[in-house]
């Protein structure tokens, strides 16, 4: 791309960009000084702003924050994992782990037609659930056939997470209490069940320092599982779509990043500077991604969801919950 082509590409883009930032921002304060989930705060913020997703001179600008910045976002979640993260949690507890987001995505997907769902919805709210809420939702989305209810059925799966999470940030310390849990087993409960990464630091450190540190490591290593998990889906979306049909890369390139990083990430070849720096951008890149998302769904489409799928993504919770608790006993 010549400069001049990239200067005009980038004028076209400024305004969308300026108003999704502008929201994502306004999201970032009422969440640090209010205590709101930032993720929630984007979205429900973005979402009256939709006729402006429709606007010669905005739409650009916000479609390719909904897709460019997402990607950058999820690849650099990759910088936060680590080889010895996974040693530290022990094997048997990985095996837990991953067993209880295998059969929270079956589960979803095996259910999602009696709620008036198709199963491409059941693996999206499934990996949200099960792996890491709003950012496995919007990797998992990526990957989805284009459709008119996808960027509602993302939204939808955004917000029904982010409000559970928040829930859970404040019953499951309580719940880990009353179940005599120690602070190893209540961290590995948190970190396990709790949608949002946000929400466990919340929820872990609530309890003492040391059920912080083993909830957010478990935390992390869900994070770790979204990259097999898009994978796998990519997989047999192709295998099921026509050669003629826009079908999804075998290994989306932004999942490839993400290992690379984490790879890179474990044999400590990424400065600490570099790492910080990494981190705060992969998270703003996320809360506008997901402003940007919102401002591309219809209140109105929105609301024909309906109470059955809420009750869906709730199950679901309760679902992995009980199986981690049922490990973590048995």
């Amino acid at each position: 791309m010549s400069p001049t082509v990239a200067a005009t590409h980038a004028r076209t883009l400024m305004p969308g960009l300026l108003i999704v930032a502008s929201v994502a921002m306004a999201a970032q304060f009422i969440a640090d000084h209010y205590g709101a989930p930032v993720m929630l705060m984007a979205i429900l913020l973005g979402i009256p702003l939709q006729f402006l997703s429709e606007d010669p001179k905005t739409a650009p600008g916000i479609h390719f924050a909904a897709r460019v910045l997402l990607r950058v976002g999820v690849a650099l979640l990759g910088l936060r994992i680590s080889f010895d993260m996974v040693a530290a949690i022990g094997w048997t507890q990985v095996a837990i782990l991953t067993a209880g987001v295998a059969a929270t995505i079956l589960l979803s997907v095996a259910i999602a037609p009696l709620v008036g769902k198709d199963r491409l919805f059941g693996f999206l709210t499934g990996g949200s659930v099960a792996i890491c809420g709003a950012s496995a939702a919007l990797a998992i989305s990526s990957i989805l056939p284009k459709s008119p209810e996808r960027d509602q059925n993302l939204s939808f799966t955004v917000i029904s997470v982010t409000v559970l999470s928040t829930v859970a940030m404040i019953l499951y310390p309580i719940l880990a209490n009353t179940l005599g849990l120690d602070p190893q087993q209540a961290g590995i409960f948190m970190g396990g069940t709790i949608h949002d990464v946000a929400q466990v630091v919340g929820a872990g450190y609530s309890i003492s320092e040391e059920t912080g540190d083993v909830s957010t490591v478990v935390k992390l290593f869900r994070v770790t599982l979204l990259a097999p998990v898009v994978f796998i889906g990519a997989l047999i979306l192709r295998k099921h779509q026509s050669n003629g049909a826009d079908r999804p890369p075998l290994l989306p390139l932004f999942i490839l990043a993400f290992l690379i990083l984490a790879a890179l990430n474990s044999y400590d070849l990424v400065p600490t500077p570099v790492t910080d720096a990494a981190n705060v951008i992969s998270r703003a890149s996320l809360v506008v991604a997901v402003a940007a998302v919102g401002m591309k769904t219809s209140l109105e489409q929105l609301r024909f969801v309906g109470p059955a799928p809420m009750i869906m993504i709730a199950s679901q919770t309760v679902f992995i919950g009980l199986f981690v608790l049922a490990g973590l006993f048995l």
